[in-house]
């Protein structure tokens, strides 16, 4: 089921000249949140420079296995039946990314589902730069109540008729991003992009096709996940640890930085900046920690856990980039850390 909409409209004529010339807001519904599950619709709306729409696209997918929760997304394993597969819609839905800015409500995830359907074809989504609109409402200060796609929508006074239906998803945040767009514009913001890579190595299994449903009610037991070839292993820190971080002074390199749940930069890249700034990326958390970097501190993870436990510092994702900036050097002699 594909669908084609092209429209016109007016712009404002004053823009800056740095910001990227057209977007693709898009919106993906999938089988679960894990690394093996499947898109089974997509959406993307094409905006041009200043946030006017172009056209829209809209097609189901089908993920070749059990939907997952039927009772959010509505789509079934019937519905999806005849659907294309995603390497049917691998070259459509690249001409409506190419050479434009992603975004998307929480994008890392949605570029991180995007990139590995295209890794299961072969292929690689030509895609440069994300944008995410919670990011960006953070940057404009927007009094949100919280960081729901509903919450953004009702600040904007967009109406959503079709909540998790993927077109209806985008249309929503195109709408929304557009008067976001334009507060950025008018008061000089620079916005959030972030560098997006794409996998280009993947290896599957076999999984159940539509409708085997051997995980009963739930729909997620029942197949083996695909799996992933391990990420490259990082050098050992040549600083001794120097303890805790202090609030109000800088980090040191040396220092332990742990991170918990989802970030705007991609992980890789943010353990990367880490990495570079001569900080020890721990995998997990323990007393030695010198700080948790995470942007949901009330959360129930082990790590967030922990840190209350041993009373460990703990961060968000914007305040860890600015502290990245002005890492105080290690004093005496380069040894390798403890692990």
């Amino acid at each position: 089921m594909l669908e084609d909409v092209t429209t016109t409209a007016s712009s404002p004529t004053e823009w800056p000249a740095a910001y990227p010339p057209g977007y693709a807001v898009v919106d993906v519904e999938t089988t679960g949140l894990a690394r093996d599950d499947r898109i089974i619709s997509a959406a993307v709306y094409r905006l041009d420079a200043r946030g006017e729409v172009e056209d829209h696209w809209y097609t189901l997918v089908n993920p070749e296995r059990d939907p997952g929760p039927v009772w959010i997304h509505g789509l079934t394993s019937e519905a999806l039946e005849g659907a294309p597969l995603f390497r049917d819609v691998a070259e459509e839905f690249a001409a409506r990314l190419a050479d434009r800015v992603l975004v998307a409500h929480n994008a890392v995830f949605d570029w991180q589902m995007i990139a590995r359907e295209y890794a299961r074809a072969e292929r690689e989504a030509p895609v440069k730069q994300r944008l995410c609109t919670i990011a960006l409402s953070k940057e404009l200060g927007l009094p949100l109540p919280n960081h729901k796609l509903e919450s953004l929508a009702a600040h904007f006074g967009v109406v959503q008729r079709r909540a998790h239906h993927a077109l209806d998803d985008a249309r929503v945040l195109a709408e929304a991003f557009r008067p976001s767009l334009r507060a950025a514009a008018a008061g000089g913001v620079r916005l959030p992009l972030h560098e997006c890579r794409p996998l280009t190595e993947w290896q599957d299994r076999p999984a159940p096709r539509i409708g085997r449903q051997p995980g009963g009610s739930g729909g997620y037991g029942g197949y083996r996940p695909s799996s992933w070839r391990p990420s490259r292993r990082r050098p050992a820190c040549p600083y001794p640890n120097p303890g805790r971080y202090e609030e109000g002074k800088r980090l040191k390199q040396g220092m332990r930085v742990a991170f918990s749940g989802d970030t705007s930069v991609e992980r890789e890249l943010l353990e990367d900046r880490a990495t570079e700034a001569g900080l020890h990326v721990a995998t997990s958390l323990s007393r030695l920690t010198s700080l948790l970097v995470t942007n949901d501190p009330d959360s129930g993870t082990s790590k967030v856990v922990k840190a209350r436990q041993f009373g460990t510092p703990v961060v968000d994702e914007a305040a860890f980039g600015q502290l990245l900036r002005d890492v105080e050097p290690a004093t005496g002699d380069a040894t390798a850390a403890e692990e």
